[in-house]
């Protein structure tokens, strides 16, 4: 953030990649340039984020098989984090696994109860190239691994299974989204 502005001020809204986009469903690339195209991705990121009301996105929702992903979101003890992550590794989650509705900007108006640790660490850097740890608990933790799965290819909904699975999966075929987004 230079000189103290809100992040996304400058950035522009990009469409949301929506959930059977092959983007989402793919390991993202490592970053090599940090220089001026990703300081602007990030921006887009947050501006992207903030339109939709989300507490964090990564490139792939916006159709960029990149390992970024931003996030304004709190813990549990209402405490807020904000910032961006590029090339992030999820080095650590461990605590209690906790079942939380969890949702998804590339599924919009959806969620399911998921399963996850209750923390997690998270290193890897700045748009800059300045090495970050980002240290999460709670529903912050939940949202540090949600956005490392999307890095990697997943979806809440792949952390499903049974009777959640079947259910969210009825729910996506009915969603006006889906529909939109159907081939047949």
């Amino acid at each position: 953030m230079r000189n103290g502005s809100i992040p996304g001020t400058r950035g522009r809204v990009r469409p949301l990649t929506l959930l059977g986009s092959p983007v989402l469903h793919e390991p993202c690339e490592e970053v090599s340039d940090f220089g001026p195209e990703l300081a602007t991705l990030v921006e887009d990121l947050f501006a992207t984020m903030y339109a939709h009301e989300g507490v964090g996105l990564a490139a792939n929702q916006v159709g960029v098989p990149l390992r970024v992903f931003v996030y304004d979101c709190p813990d549990d003890e209402e405490v807020r984090h904000l910032g961006h992550v590029v090339n992030p590794r999820l080095v650590e989650t461990d605590g209690v696994v906790l079942r939380g509705p969890e949702g998804c900007l590339s599924l919009p108006g959806l969620e399911a109860g998921t399963e996850r640790f209750d923390h997690a660490l998270v290193e890897g850097f700045t748009a800059t190239g300045e090495p970050v740890t980002v240290h999460g608990t709670g529903f912050f933790a939940r949202c540090l691994q949600h956005e490392c799965d999307h890095l990697e290819g997943k979806v809440y909904a792949d952390h499903l299974t049974g009777r959640r699975k079947r259910k969210l999966m009825r729910q996506v075929a009915r969603t006006s989204w889906r529909r939109a987004t159907d081939p047949t």
